[in-house]
């Protein structure tokens, strides 16, 4: 019951409704009280007083949804009223209401229009009851309550479309800030998910051939197995390293210690361990620098490790290569990176792996490109090609 009287309470008809019974009640009882009779001859109050009132009553609580019928209402009333002979002239506040509802619903022009519709009434309805000796002092004070009603009536129009107006511009402001903050988080969860995959890829390859290189042997030259079995512990380790980093980025939450890196480690001044850690793999790494090597930014300077990185994986994993051709290419605006293998001419990717997939994602986030495919004369060939920007 009272969740009913609230939502009553906010519904406009009622509120409405309730505001003109109030304007009824309260010229109704002015007249039956004598107050301000103006009329000589008056009538007392009968049924057509109250029928009047009842107009006010209707007119008023549809004053928001039929504006121009509710002025057209409120203004007959005063003028019927005074026709009548009934006492009072409280009914002309009445027409006020109209006239500031349709200015603050419909805007200034509807509101000038309705403004001068009302002081016309006004002026023929003080000429029935004062009559001409009385009327120029009673015509200006009508006009300026009409006015006053009107402006009112725009001001609080004007003041409602600009809230509407700087709500609807925060709601899109807010949307727009959800929709780049989960776009960014998204951009996150993918880039964290690229540098797991090449982290645990590349290691996981590397541990497979070590592994199998140190079953093979382990009986007829245990210290060749050995090595293997000491080069799987260097891998797991600089493995858990760089998965810690990474997990460490995500705990935002937890004060950083200050030797511990906020990055994935990884760069070409990691190359030489990275080419060795392939070589003992079996695989040999023929390595052609041209140009000058300058420092590189560095996204450019990951991104490279992490394409080589992931092209060494893909060759140990999926290509029968014995002998990789990496070439890297220093030009003053681009870091041209070109890997060869001498295996069979097939894709060194696996159907659904996402390989060759993630090292483009990374090529295209820096305004890069890549291409990886069979190469004519034999072998899988990856090539890169990653901006520098403000190159000096």
């Amino acid at each position: 019951m009272r969740e009913a009287v609230r939502r009553g309470m906010r519904s406009p008809l009622v509120a409405d409704a309730s505001l003109g019974a109030c304007v009824a009640v309260g010229f109704l009882a002015a007249a039956f009280a004598g107050v301000d009779p103006v009329v000589a001859n008056t009538r007392p109050l009968d049924a057509g007083a109250v029928a009047l009132g009842a107009a006010v009553v209707a007119a008023v609580a549809v004053r928001r949804r039929y504006p121009i019928a509710a002025v057209v209402v409120l203004n007959a009333v005063p003028l019927v009223w005074f026709l009548g002979a009934y006492p009072g002239r409280l009914i002309t506040l009445a027409p006020l209401i109209g006239c500031y509802t349709l200015a603050a619903h419909r805007g200034w022009r509807w509101g000038l229009a309705g403004a001068a519709f009302t002081a016309l009434i006004q002026i023929v309805a003080i000429r029935v009851v004062l009559g001409d000796a009385e009327t120029a002092g009673v015509v200006p004070f009508a006009v300026l309550l009409v006015a006053t009603a009107g402006s009112a009536g725009a001001a609080a129009g004007y003041y409602r479309a600009v809230l509407a107006a700087t709500r609807a511009q925060l709601a899109r402001e807010i949307q727009t800030r959800e929709e780049r903050a989960r776009r960014l988080a998204a951009e996150e969860r993918l880039r964290i998910a690229r540098e797991l995959h090449d982290v645990f890829g590349h290691a996981m390859a590397t541990i497979s051939v070590q592994a199998g290189v140190g079953l093979h042997v382990i009986e007829q030259r245990p210290g060749q197995a050995r090595e293997a079995l000491a080069a799987i512990k260097k891998i797991c380790d600089d493995g858990l390293t760089d998965v810690k980093t990474i997990l460490g980025i995500l705990r935002t939450d937890t004060p950083a210690v200050e030797e511990e890196p906020r990055a994935p480690r990884g760069g070409l001044g990691r190359l030489t361990d990275l080419l060795h850690t392939a070589e003992a793999a079996s695989l040999r790494v023929e390595l052609n620098v041209e140009g000058e090597p300058r420092p590189l930014p560095a996204p450019v300077d990951l991104a490279a490790y992490r394409i080589i990185q992931e092209a060494l994986t893909n060759v140990l994993r999926h290509a029968e290569a014995h002998t990789v051709r990496l070439t890297l290419t220093h030009e003053p605006s681009r870091l041209l990176i070109r890997i060869r293998d001498d295996g069979p001419t097939t894709s060194t990717d696996t159907p659904g792996g996402h390989g060759i997939d993630g090292m483009r994602e990374r090529a295209r986030a820096l305004s890069g490109r890549l291409t990886a495919a069979p190469h004519p004369d034999g072998g899988f060939e990856v090539h890169a090609e990653l901006p520098i920007p403000n190159p000096r």
